[in-house]
């Protein structure tokens, strides 16, 4: 399988890309009103996007070799994931008032920024490693 790493990984970059555009720009609107960002057809796309995306992070894990997960970043991303899914959800709850909704919104996408740099860097912390060491 390990063949086929570049084209999963490629696609695993454009998931993530979808995937955090659409957060984006749903969350960004709802916080604004609009109905739109709820709709049925828009939410099963971002669930169908995410499936796909953590399916090719599966298969990644699958074709790495573990000794690549030895500092950590893998687990830190993960710990991250899920973080950031609980703030995303939030964001999009109608019953809160638009200011905790924002506060969720605009953690929901520092977290996905965080988790962004540490798959880039390969490092646990992220974009601040460049500033820590």
């Amino acid at each position: 399988m390990i063949e086929f790493y570049p084209q999963i990984k490629s696609a695993h970059i454009l998931l993530v890309l979808l995937s955090g555009s659409l957060f984006a720009l749903r969350g960004g609107f709802a916080l604004f009103g609009a109905r739109w960002p709820r709709h049925a057809a828009l939410r099963y796309t971002s669930y169908s996007i995410d499936t796909m995306l953590l399916t090719s992070a599966a298969m990644l894990l699958t074709i790495l070799p573990g000794a690549l997960f030895a500092n950590g970043w893998l687990t830190a991303k993960l710990s991250l994931l899920v973080v950031y899914i609980v703030l995303g959800i939030l964001s999009m709850r109608p019953q809160f008032r638009t200011s905790r909704r924002t506060i969720f919104y605009v953690a929901a996408l520092l977290t996905f920024f965080f988790m962004f740099g540490i798959a880039r860097m390969h490092q646990p912390l992220g974009w601040l490693a460049k500033w820590i060491s």
